[in-house]
């Protein structure tokens, strides 16, 4: 399971939290323009917009799960097993595997409306990276600093969905995740007014009370309206620390603690790391479950005309700052 957002100040953010009981081993790991992307059933990609994100790389492939370009455009890919629904290869279509579908629209776009475009003539591929990783059941957010989109694939089709609010975590899909914030109209930031009844006097006892029934719960459902309410009334100033320290702030409101998703035989949900990426500087910022400090990799301090993967271990363990 895992909750996607997007925030903006003077700039704009983007990023998610993955969670899960084990990694992959990931990386942020930057594609520089002259990779060559090489794609299951289409030609290669042999110049690219530059990419940065994290990812689990095979065989000098990027398995990206979030990523942004050097264009400011944005993606990630969540769970939505049980409803997500691939196929075989259509004549006159453009055959994407699911795990290609990142690098695919990344490598050759650069605002939502043309990664719009790709997407409807993609269809995408039920087949595998290799024999060890089976396929990935996703949906995806897609942003700029102007607009989101959802893009699912069922068995209907592929459908696009304007996202508003610029959340996303799992089940159900989103249209029915977006109708849900209507039995929360009543949430407020501020404090409320006593409307239960007419003559009864009744009193707060506590701040925070106009946002009681904002559900508390780990399930995907909850999480969702919890990030939305979250994000949607934030407020920090425009600098970039502050900015950087809100976003992790909003996705801390959905942070799963081991121990509280119990998966059985000694495995745990947890929140394995956390992203926010400044796609107007090409910055990805990160924690990990057990290292809160706030790490980055800047695009811009590496060199982006080379045809190798550059790639940054996560800094797993905990960094405490001593002041004695």
């Amino acid at each position: 399971m895992c909750t996607a957002a997007t925030y903006k100040t003077k700039d704009f953010y983007f990023g998610r939290t993955l969670d899960y009981e084990f990694s992959y081993g990931d990386e942020v790991t930057i594609t520089p323009r002259n990779y060559i992307f090489n794609f299951r059933e289409k030609k290669s990609i042999k110049s690219n917009y530059a990419i940065i994100g994290m990812a689990h790389v095979i065989n000098n492939y990027p398995l990206y799960y979030d990523a942004i370009n050097e264009k400011g455009l944005a993606i990630a890919g969540l769970n939505f097993v049980g409803n997500a629904s691939y196929n075989e290869s259509i004549k006159g279509k453009d055959n994407i595997a699911q795990f290609e579908f990142i690098p695919w629209i990344l490598s050759q776009c650069t605002t939502v409306k043309e990664a719009q475009n790709l997407i409807r003539k993609i269809n995408l591929l039920n087949v595998t990276f290799n024999n060890d990783l089976p396929v990935a059941m996703l949906h995806w957010i897609i942003s700029d600093s102007t607009e989101s989109i959802t893009v699912e694939a069922v068995k209907e089709g592929i459908k696009i969905y304007e996202n508003p609010i610029g959340v996303l975590t799992n089940n159900p899909p989103f249209d029915v995740q977006m109708f849900s914030l209507n039995n929360y109209i009543n949430l407020s930031p501020k404090s409320p007014e006593s409307k239960f009844a007419r003559g009864l006097d009744l009193q707060e006892y506590s701040r925070g009370m106009g946002a009681i029934g904002l559900p508390g719960d780990l399930s995907s459902q909850s999480r969702f309206v919890r990030v939305a309410f979250t994000k949607m009334n934030s407020v920090s100033s425009d600098n970039e620390m502050n900015s950087v320290s809100q976003f992790f702030h909003i996705l801390n409101s959905v942070e799963q603690q081991r121990g509280c998703c119990d998966l059985g035989n000694g495995k745990y949900e947890i929140t394995l790391y956390t992203s926010c990426c400044n796609i107007n500087k090409g910055i990805y910022y990160y924690t990990t479950y057990d290292n809160h400090q706030i790490s980055a990799v800047n695009m811009h301090k590496e060199n982006l005309n080379g045809n190798e993967l550059i790639r940054y271990p996560l800094i797993m363990e905990e960094q405490i700052n001593f002041q004695n």
